[in-house]
């Protein structure tokens, strides 16, 4: 079941999938709620990301000295796992408008047409790889720099999880 804040949205969208823009104006009348902290506080945690569903934790990435920049609180699908971490597909490296827009490009990869808390987005490294969009987007994780448990997001929650604006970017912007 949603809760916090995904809770009043996935509850206003009737189980369908909406514009951007209507999904923009049900965030602007909720931005206070929106903060990294509070999705962690109102959220479902879990002790390792969920695979079919996007994820957002915080993280202190190990070459964070030589990386031009970063994203403290990323909020990736994971597409594969690698030893001792994985690889996934960062949210926050586009633009709101555009992560919508591989949002809907990935339902093609949904378990079932529900959409709704037991739908995962089957997705592979191969299946995505070569999407141009897709390629800036692609983060490998590693668990000991993993600073928090992960907030696994339903997919009848993404559309919202991936216009809010709680990216934590350091040394610059992506975009």
């Amino acid at each position: 079941m949603a809760v916090g804040i995904f809770k009043d949205i996935v509850v206003n969208q009737n189980n369908q999938l909406k514009s951007v823009n209507w999904y923009r104006k049900q965030l602007s009348d909720m931005t206070d709620r929106a903060t990294a902290r509070k999705l962690m506080n109102d959220g479902k945690l879990t002790a390792r990301p969920s695979i079919g569903r996007l994820n957002m934790f915080f993280y202190d990435p190990k070459y964070k000295k030589t990386l031009p920049l970063y994203d403290r609180f990323p909020l990736v699908l994971p597409l594969e796992r690698i030893p001792n971490g994985f690889m996934g597909m960062n949210f926050h490296y586009v633009p709101p408008v555009a992560r919508f827009r591989m949002l809907e490009q990935l339902q093609k990869f949904a378990s079932d047409g529900n959409f709704d808390k037991s739908t995962l987005l089957e997705v592979s490294y191969d299946a995505v790889k070569g999407i141009n969009q897709v390629k800036k987007t692609i983060k490998k994780y590693l668990y000991g720099y993993v600073r928090s448990s992960f907030l696994r997001i339903d997919v009848n929650e993404s559309p919202t999880a991936v216009l809010l604006p709680v990216q934590q970017f350091k040394k610059g912007q992506p975009y």
